[in-house]
């Protein structure tokens, strides 16, 4: 088959949506599918996403992408984000009466939320409601919906979506992510708490820095919080940016990786965490509830430092973590599931 992806999410972007088509992509190849991706900097003019700079929104993409549509004739169309390009590629799409499918990987009516209740508390009920009833709209228009787990599943059959749900998990590159590699973070006083993630509002990294713990506590990323992090927990070690064998080192020099947020639909860093032999700590919530689901894995709880003592204390080794992910969460897996659902949605 021939297979596009449409997404407002792509390189230089470094987020988890852009590693699941990155990482997804060779795969697909491999299993003799032609795959092309088209992103924010296939078209002349884009500018920067408020609140979130490192996502470009494209200006007036509309004739530029009908025509790269129409000149690679895909059997299949995958519109991966909310954003210009995917309704862009919807309206596309609808206009010619084709089929195509989406997928639903962040929690947008979360996010903006939050961002709008900084302004005023008053507005996150509202705000959160009005963008519920625009993402339910946005996708009930496609043939097939791909989420990452039950949880998602279920409560986007709570709010209501009629369209057909079907799963697209995520996989780990156990090539870069293991438990045996070399260790980062020497030296540091034990036991060591680890986040890596996006330095933004919607991580709840506060929940984190916030809770009692008698070692140390590292946090790995970027973001717009970052400078106001650092001020108010001066004895927080920020070790900036790392990407592949640095921050697989990273993860296998901590003792525990606690993930504060309640908001993402997966958390690709938690399985990559127990990749590299890591116990995870998280809110039972979307995302952990669907990962943590063996006492070995990590503990969950409704109080973060509880769950992050609960998960030192887990059971069994760093292999045997490390070997529920490879049994569980490759690459492969993920792009079959993609072929089925590209299949089923396949232009006529």
């Amino acid at each position: 088959m021939k297979l596009l992806i449409i997404t407002d999410a792509w390189h230089p972007q470094v987020n988890g949506v852009v590693r699941t088509y990155e990482y997804m992509l060779p795969e697909l190849e491999k299993a003799g599918h032609t795959v092309k991706v088209i992103g924010p900097h296939d078209f002349p003019l884009h500018i920067p996403m408020p609140g979130y700079r490192e996502i470009e929104l494209t200006l007036f993409p509309f004739r530029r992408l009908r025509k790269m549509i129409e000149n690679f004739v895909p059997d299949s169309i995958h519109i991966a984000t909310e954003g210009p390009l995917g309704l862009a590629a919807r309206r596309y799409c609808k206009k010619k009466n084709i089929p195509f499918n989406t997928a639903y990987h962040t929690q947008f009516p979360d996010y903006v939320a939050k961002r709008v209740a900084k302004i005023t508390k008053k507005a996150f009920n509202p705000t959160k409601s009005a963008m519920i009833k625009w993402i339910k709209k946005f996708h009930d228009s496609a043939d097939a919906v791909m989420v990452a787990t039950q949880t998602l599943e279920d409560k986007l059959t709570s709010w209501g979506f009629a369209t057909p749900l079907h799963r697209l998990t995520r996989g780990v590159t156990t090539d870069t992510f293991y438990h045996d590699g070399p260790q980062a973070l020497h030296d540091m006083p034990k036991p060591i708490a680890l986040f890596v993630g996006r330095v933004a509002i919607e991580k709840n990294i506060g929940a984190f820095l916030d809770m009692e713990w008698k070692g140390s506590k590292v946090v790995i990323g970027e973001g717009p919080m970052l400078d106001v992090l650092k001020k108010k927990y001066p004895y927080t070690h920020f070790a900036g940016k790392k990407t592949g064998h640095d921050l697989a080192a990273h993860y296998r020099g901590a003792d525990v990786f606690v993930f504060p947020s309640t908001t993402d639909t997966f958390g690709m860093v938690l399985t990559e965490a127990l990749a590299c032999g890591l116990p995870v700590a998280a809110y039972d919530v979307m995302g952990p509830r669907d990962i943590i689901t063996q006492q070995h894995l990590g503990a969950l709880s409704a109080d973060l430092q509880e769950a992050a003592e609960n998960a030192l204390k887990a059971p069994g080794t760093r292999e045997d973590r490390f070997q529920h992910i490879q049994e569980n969460y490759t690459w492969t897996i993920v792009a079959q599931q993609f072929i089925e659902i590209s299949e089923f949605t396949r232009i006529k």
